[in-house]
């Protein structure tokens, strides 16, 4: 299986980083990975990492400006793209058909050959502009998957919070994880 990761510059660069690391433990995901420049600050601004770091889970790494690269082609053939975390920006320029980068110009392929884009866009409150734009991509067929927490699963600490969400977008990826906590229709004990 081939995806392609893409992460901008959004809050919750944290979401990249868990879902970068749970499919470097599958076996059979090759990883694509866009990273912007913005995307590179907020990961170290909100986790201390280094790009170089989320880089080495990666199989792929591309330069933001290589838009002649394989993942601006549809010939190339992956799986699909999740962008986590996704922006305003990013969702609105993909959207528009706005080709000016290569996290956009693969968003774009992706939606175009009709592969599975799943955008975590992390944005709150959303205003009507921004409803209307998620609306128009889910039309496109984009999946429009906020990583909004569930606490059915009483989380314990950020972390678990951060990967009930992930575990939800690798599940929309057909990739369920062994240790995914889910919903088993029991009611909490008083």
């Amino acid at each position: 299986m081939k995806i392609i990761v893409g992460i901008s510059g959004a809050s919750g660069a944290i979401y990249g980083l868990r879902l970068m690391e749970k499919l470097r433990s599958r076996e059979g995901v090759e990883i694509h990975l866009i990273l912007t420049r913005a995307g590179e600050k907020t990961l170290f601004l909100e986790t201390g990492k280094l790009g170089a770091d989320i880089k080495g889970l990666a199989d792929y790494m591309y330069p933001l400006e290589d838009i002649g690269c394989r993942l601006a082609s549809g010939s190339f053939l992956t799986d699909g793209m999740i962008i986590a975390a996704c922006s305003i920006h990013t969702m609105s320029c993909i959207a528009a058909g706005i080709s000016s980068n290569l996290l956009i110009r693969a968003a774009d392929v992706v939606l175009k050959e009709r592969r599975k884009l799943i955008l975590m866009v992390r944005e709150s409150p959303f205003h009507l502009g921004h409803l209307r734009t998620m609306t128009a991509l889910a039309e496109m067929g984009a999946i429009i998957a906020p990583p909004v927490p569930a606490f059915y699963t009483k989380p314990q600490t950020v972390l678990d919070i951060v990967d009930h969400s992930v575990d939800r977008v690798l599940d929309l990826f057909g990739l369920p994880g062994p240790d995914t906590k889910r919903w088993d229709g029991t009611a909490a004990k008083s």
